[in-house]
């Protein structure tokens, strides 16, 4: 079980900066997971497509974030928004079980990061709403990198850091 999943909404430069959390938390004692979200290759969510099934892997990853102490969630901006294979992720997990879907998030506490031309402003404002929505305690605090300063100007430690309180409380 992982104390942390940390999401990745790319398998690019987002998910080095994932891998860079994971790195960050195991070097604080913390059990972390990264989970490529463009690597599941899931299906687009729709009324039909639920009817077909909710896909083996979605049932997987429910347990993993049930189980989850806190989020990190790392998302390119996407057209002034959040990518949409994230959004489709929610989706499937709270489509997923028959429980109240909301207790997978209600709240824990979850970091957002964005490595993105512009420094992903426009993505983490409407990550963080929709985060926020479905019950996670969003930080105030967010790790915003381009490609011009690199993985170095990051600060995830402080995300990080404010993250590991929030689980230990």
């Amino acid at each position: 079980m992982s104390d942390v999943v940390i999401l990745a909404g790319s398998n690019n430069k987002n998910l080095e900066l994932a891998n860079e959390f994971e790195k960050h938390f195991t070097a604080k004692s913390v059990k972390s997971t990264v989970l490529d979200l463009v690597s599941l290759n899931l299906p687009l969510y729709t009324p039909t497509e639920e009817v077909r099934g909710i896909p083996k892997a979605v049932l997987q990853y429910k347990e993993l974030m049930d189980n989850a102490k806190g989020f990190v969630f790392v998302v390119p901006e996407y057209n002034g928004g959040v990518p949409p294979v994230v959004t489709n992720f929610i989706a499937w997990i709270s489509r997923s079980g028959d429980q109240d879907w909301r207790s997978t998030f209600n709240a824990k506490p979850a970091g957002i990061a964005s490595f993105s031309g512009s420094g992903g402003v426009q993505a983490l404002v409407s990550l963080r709403t929709q985060l926020s929505y479905i019950g996670l305690n969003v930080i105030g605090r967010q790790v915003r990198a381009t490609f011009k300063e690199g993985l170095n100007s990051a600060d995830l430690e402080g995300v990080g850091d404010l993250l590991i309180e929030g689980i230990r409380l």
